[in-house]
């Protein structure tokens, strides 16, 4: 998947990961609808979403808020790798993956 030309550079293996996060993300909430679970996960999930939307849209912006949402969003994704990663099931621990992946990217761009 390529970003738009009009993005600049520094953001975009940040936003192709956050991007990628998103939709892990969506598919472990949809795939964890009506499962139990014995942490927050799916609930971390949500959070998730909502920081990465942010933070694709800041970047995408070019805003000067942009390393500081970066900063939250490595929290967060650690946060929901972490709850996702101890689940079995395949849906979680791609998004684990893709958490920790993501988290590493916007801390790049954060620095």
């Amino acid at each position: 998947m390529s970003l738009s030309v009009s993005v600049k550079d520094q953001y975009t293996a940040c936003m192709e990961s956050c991007l990628e996060c998103l939709i892990d993300c969506k598919v472990c909430l949809a795939k964890m609808a009506g499962m139990k679970s014995m942490n927050d996960c799916p609930y971390c999930c949500i959070q998730c979403i909502e920081v990465l939307q942010a933070s694709i849209g800041l970047m995408a912006a070019d805003s000067k808020f942009s390393k500081q949402q970066c900063v939250l969003c490595a929290e967060v994704c650690d946060y929901c790798a972490e709850l996702c990663a101890a689940h079995d099931h395949e849906h979680c621990q791609r998004c684990a993956e893709s958490c920790r992946k993501c988290a590493a990217e916007c801390r790049k761009m954060a620095a």
